[in-house]
């Protein structure tokens, strides 16, 4: 079972981290026997299961449901569950039911976006036990703010605030940040003032660790590249391959054959 014991050992170590998200027990089940150390339940499954065009739509119930399945198909992976849009941003009895339903499901940690605002309830949720992690730059469920996905921390009073957001971050007790979508140079300095094991998408390689979304890096959709995006399979070209063939098969009679029969 990876803890964030084992995680702050191989920061320390100088040892690169791994993080990929995931949302199904399928999926869990095979990475359950990776290399990977952590998995992220992301609210990227608005868009990745659901089909949303945005990750503002799901609500902590349907986060729960896919944290528990996850939980169920890796249960030695370090599972973070992420909070959704305007989870955190109640009273604070439910925003805490949120994190209850989270950790209750099976996650190890929580994540929530952004600083401003949140400070009373990160330092609540730390001292109430549960293990929080950060999200900076690109923080996707203020997409209607930034007006689209885009890079941030370009000026100087941006890197600044994505600086100075760190350091709370690290002062109230969290114990990792993801950093997204923010330049190479602005990433470097972060790391060299925190302690916070960095996880970077689209930050360059001064982290500690890097994540991707599952579905991304095994190319299920040929048209989503984002310029960090790297691809390990095309998984689309494939699965069209095989679904084809099973098709051409039944069409023609070749499936079932006889040494499929009962």
């Amino acid at each position: 079972m990876i803890t964030i014991n084992h995680l702050l050992a191989k920061q320390s170590a100088g040892e690169k981290l791994t993080m990929l998200t995931c949302y199904d027990y399928a999926s869990a089940r095979i990475m359950s026997q990776s290399d990977v150390e952590m998995i992220l339940v992301g609210d990227s499954a608005a868009m990745v299961m659901h089909g949303e065009q945005s990750t503002l739509p799901i609500d902590v119930e349907t986060m729960a449901m896919h944290v528990r399945a996850v939980a169920k198909g890796a249960p030695g992976k370090f599972i973070i569950g992420d909070m959704p849009f305007l989870s955190y941003r109640k009273s604070l009895d439910e925003n805490m039911r949120a994190v209850e339903l989270l950790m209750k499901a099976g996650a190890h940690a929580i994540k929530l976006e952004g600083v401003k605002g949140n400070e009373e309830l990160i330092g609540h949720i730390v001292d109430s036990g549960v293990p929080v992690m950060g999200h900076l730059g690109l923080t996707p469920q203020s997409v209607n703010q930034f007006g689209g996905f885009k890079v941030q921390g370009k000026s100087e009073e941006a890197q600044r605030q994505i600086i100075k957001d760190t350091l709370t971050l690290q002062r109230l007790g969290c114990f990792a940040v993801v950093l997204e979508c923010v330049p190479d140079a602005l990433t470097r300095e972060l790391v060299s003032q925190t302690d916070l094991i960095t996880i970077g998408i689209g930050a360059g390689p001064a982290v500690d660790g890097q994540v991707l979304v599952m579905q991304d890096m095994l190319g299920y959709s040929s048209g989503f590249s984002p310029k960090f995006l790297r691809r390990y399979l095309n998984a689309e070209a494939l699965f069209l391959d095989a679904f084809n063939a099973y098709a051409k098969d039944v069409k023609s009679g070749e499936f079932p054959d006889q040494s499929e029969l009962y």
